[in-house]
């Protein structure tokens, strides 16, 4: 039997990738990682997955059809990726501009990547979006926001930004959280998702998008060696960094299963779409396979989960999007 001491040992180790660390190191290994990759984020994501990521990220936000002038939160939301989406189709499939998103990253440059992106579209200066520094397991809690020069001049490359915000997030503030291959760098998962519970309103959304397991035994093999043996040479020679590719291939490898988050998720106190205990509630399905939905034989998956109270939601009306 393990003594105290050593079982409080235990409890204070993670993972970063395949390394057993001390959970107090994870946030800073993994900041360095994205510290490194930003500038190039998007141009590796394309070599990745061969330009794939696109078609998931707008399967992702077609699905989950924002509009009505919802609040939303990007969590890990980094380079802007996924709110543009969230916005775009607001505003091209039901002439929405009032939606808002609010961008979330726990790293700063991964910030300033994002807002040279939105600078150049419609949507910046204007009160749809905005760029705030936090922490997916602790929403209610201040980062330092560390300071930055701007140039003498903007450019393309080198734009005027505005200093970057950290804020709380209240509790029942957002109508649709959104996390998009970022859960599986936090310490603690469990710990996002339920600040995600406490951020949504009654009716909310959780969706999460992040690479999960191929049911089909060779070509989960064949997904592995092109994951080992091809990213992080790739990482070397387009970007000159092998490491933080690799840290990325082992942490998708430790990535619980589709069944085990959607439990997480369900643990959390969120409706899994498909159940019998949502349907009774009037939720739509939202995912068309039950609780997550596979893209490309589970490469990625799609989780989503509802906040909903109590059968008084469902009978006071508070549906997804209303």
């Amino acid at each position: 039997m393990l003594s105290t001491c050593a079982i409080r040992m235990e409890e204070r180790k993670t993972h970063f990738g395949f390394q057993t660390i001390d959970e107090t190191q994870k946030q800073g290994m993994v900041g360095g990682v994205f510290s490194s990759v930003a500038s190039s984020y998007d141009l590796m994501n394309d070599a990745m997955s061969l330009g794939i990521h696109r078609l998931w990220k707008n399967r992702f936000v077609d699905m989950l059809d924002p509009r009505g002038g919802i609040r939303c939160l990007d969590v890990a939301g980094g380079t802007g990726d996924i709110a543009l989406r969230l916005l775009d189709h607001a505003r091209t499939k039901h002439l929405d501009r009032e939606t808002h998103v609010t961008i979330l990253d726990i790293n700063a440059q991964m910030l300033v990547e994002g807002q040279k992106r939105v600078k150049e579209s419609m949507y910046w200066n204007t009160p749809q979006v905005k760029f705030q520094l936090g922490n997916a397991e602790a929403l209610d809690e201040v980062m330092p926001v560390p300071e930055r020069k701007n140039p003498v001049a903007s450019t393309r490359r080198q734009p005027i930004l505005p200093p970057l915000v950290s804020e709380p997030i209240e509790s029942a503030s957002v109508d649709l959280y959104t996390i998009a291959f970022g859960i599986r760098n936090c310490t603690h998962i469990d710990r996002v998702i339920a600040e995600a519970f406490r951020v949504l309103k009654p009716g909310g959304i959780f969706a999460c998008l992040e690479f999960g397991k191929v049911s089909i035994p060779l070509l989960a093999h064949m997904y592995k060696q092109y994951s080992f043996q091809v990213i992080p040479p790739l990482g070397e020679l387009l970007v000159g960094d092998r490491d933080s590719y690799q840290y990325l291939v082992e942490s998708i490898e430790r990535f619980p299963t589709q069944a085990e988050f959607a439990r997480m998720v369900a643990e959390a106190g969120f409706l899994l779409p498909g159940t019998a205990e949502a349907s009774s509630m009037g939720l739509p399905p939202l995912v068309g396979r039950g609780a997550w939905e596979n893209l490309t034989l589970g490469v990625a998956t799609i989780w989503t989960g509802t906040y909903a109270l109590c059968m008084m939601c469902s009978q006071a009306g508070i549906k997804p999007f209303a």
